[in-house]
């Protein structure tokens, strides 16, 4: 007997640094606690570029015209709860640069169940012992900083 294929669920996420390089992980509650970077589910008829700047809209406050989206640097498909469904989401990720001070979470419009949210540098993201996706964050900002924009989105671990 083989168990069916979760619905699809398509996700557009932004990989947000400032100009220290430090990157921006917003921490939630469930399933133990984890902290990950902004994004969410694209609407009907919204590709995974206008996803992520409506999503940093929403979650943060972020003006969408102070956003410039840069390359897409991943994408990642796990199988994990949404509302008590098992879904098989599918995620884009793609690299933008803010200022820390574009961030205005009073502004956000859907904070979900975000609980704060943190700049993060490299180092701080290395030594965590907490839980963070995607998995190897760390490792995809090493080789952006290092060389830039992968040719082909890195393929990440569920």
């Amino acid at each position: 007997m083989t168990t069916p294929t979760p619905p699809l669920r398509e996700a557009a996420r932004a990989v947000v640094l400032d100009a220290d390089n430090r990157v921006l992980l917003l921490r939630y509650d469930e399933n133990g606690g984890f902290w990950a970077t902004p994004g969410g589910s694209l609407e009907d008829g919204e590709d995974h570029a206008t996803a992520t700047l409506r999503e940093l809209s929403e979650e943060l406050g972020i003006g969408e015209k102070t956003v410039e989206l840069g390359a897409q640097l991943a994408e990642r498909s796990t199988d994990h709860l949404v509302g008590g469904r098992e879904v098989r989401q599918v995620e884009k990720y793609f690299l933008t640069r803010i200022s820390a001070t574009d961030v205005a979470p009073a502004q956000a419009s859907q904070p979900d169940n975000i609980r704060e949210h943190r700049w993060w540098t490299l180092a701080e993201l290395r030594a965590t012992v907490e839980t963070v996706y995607p998995l190897r964050l760390a490792d995809l900002l090493t080789d952006v900083l290092a060389h830039g924009a992968p040719v082909r989105p890195a393929v990440l671990p569920g």
